[in-house]
C-alpha cells in the first residue's frame, strides 16, 4: 500500500493565519484525486473527519490546541477529534481515517507517543495507506529520528528514534538566515554537525511555506504562494539546492550519493 503523507514545514508563513497558507494542501491531500499543488478540488470523496494529535503543544492545552486546528479548518467541513478525548488512544489510532500531528516541542511529542505506546499502531496506520499530515514537529518526527529538530529537549524521550515513514531526516523551518553580530551556531552548521557524525543520512531542509508530500509513490517539494520554490538536500558534507520540480525519490533510496 502506497504511503500517503504531507509534511509542512510550519503552520504559518509570514504573516498568514495558522494554517490558512496550508489548506489547499491538506484538502488536496484528504481528497481522493491526484490534484497537483495548489490546484483546487471539490469535495467529492473527500476524508472529512481527522484524528489529531496534540502532544507537542506544551504552552498550549490539548483542548485548545486541538480548537485551534479546528477553527482553522472550519470552512474545509473537516472535523477534528483531539487523541487525548478518545478513550483509548491506541483505538483511536487504529479506527482514524486520517491522522494529523501538530507542531510544538518535538521532544515532549516523541515522549508523549512512547508514553502511549503509540509509534508502531502509528506506522502499521500510514503503512496501510491512512493519510498523515504534519506540521513542525509533525513533521519532524516522520523522519528516522528527531537529531535534527530545532527544539530545546525540555523532555527526554525512551528514544531519538521516530516514526521512519521515511528514511531521512527533516528540518523543518529551516533558514540560512545569520543576523549581524550573532556569534551562535547557524542552522546550516547545526547540519554540517549531524552529517560528520551520520555521513550516510540525508536531511531534507525544508523552509516556511512549503511542504514534502509521498503519495503514488512519488516524494515532491510543495510550494504556496509568496514563497521561494526552494528546498535544500544535505549529506555527507555536501548541500544541493532543489525545487517543486526536482524528483525527490532519490531521498528514499539511502545509498543514492549526492552531487553539488
Amino acid at each position: 500500500m502506497n504511503k500517503n503523507l504531507l509534511l509542512l514545514s510550519s503552520s504559518r508563513v509570514k504573516t498568514t493565519k495558522y494554517l490558512a497558507h496550508a489548506k489547499t494542501l491538506i484538502k488536496n491531500h484528504l481528497t481522493n484525486t491526484h490534484a497537483a499543488n495548489n490546484q483546487t478540488v471539490n469535495n467529492q470523496d473527500m476524508i472529512t473527519e481527522v484524528l489529531f494529535i496534540p502532544y507537542a503543544g506544551v504552552t498550549i492545552n490539548y483542548d485548545d490546541y486541538t480548537a485551534m486546528v479546528q477553527t482553522a479548518l472550519s470552512d474545509l467541513d473537516i472535523k477534528v477529534i483531539g487523541i487525548q478525548q478518545c478513550a483509548c488512544a491506541k483505538t483511536a489510532v487504529s479506527e482514524a481515517t486520517a491522522i494529523m500531528v501538530g507542531g510544538g516541542n518535538t521532544f515532549h511529542l516523541l515522549q508523549q507517543l512512547y508514553s502511549f505506546d503509540l509509534i508502531t499502531a502509528i506506522q502499521n496506520k500510514v503503512n496501510a495507506g491512512t493519510p498523515y499530515i504534519g506540521w513542525s514537529a509533525g513533521s519532524n518526527i516522520a523522519g528516522c529520528s528527531i537529531k535534527t529538530t530545532n527544539d530545546m529537549p525540555i523532555v527526554e524521550p525512551k528514544s531519538f528514534a521516530a516514526l521512519n515513514l521515511v528514511n531521512f531526516q527533516l528540518n523543518p523551518h529551516y533558514t540560512d538566515h545569520n543576523p549581524p553580530g550573532h556569534n551562535g551556531e547557524t542552522r546550516e552548521q547545526r547540519l554540517a554537525e549531524f552529517m560528520v557524525v551520520n555521513p550516510q543520512t540525508s536531511i531534507m531542509a525544508i523552509i516556511e511555506g512549503s511542504a514534502l508530500q509521498l503519495k503514488d509513490d512519488r516524494l515532491s517539494l510543495l510550494i504556496t504562494d509568496d514563497v521561494d520554490d526552494v528546498g535544500y538536500v544535505f549529506k555527507a558534507g555536501k548541500k544541493i539546492k532543489i525545487s517543486s520540480a526536482t524528483d525527490l525519490n532519490f531521498l528514499l533510496d539511502n545509498d543514492t550519493e549526492i552531487t553539488d
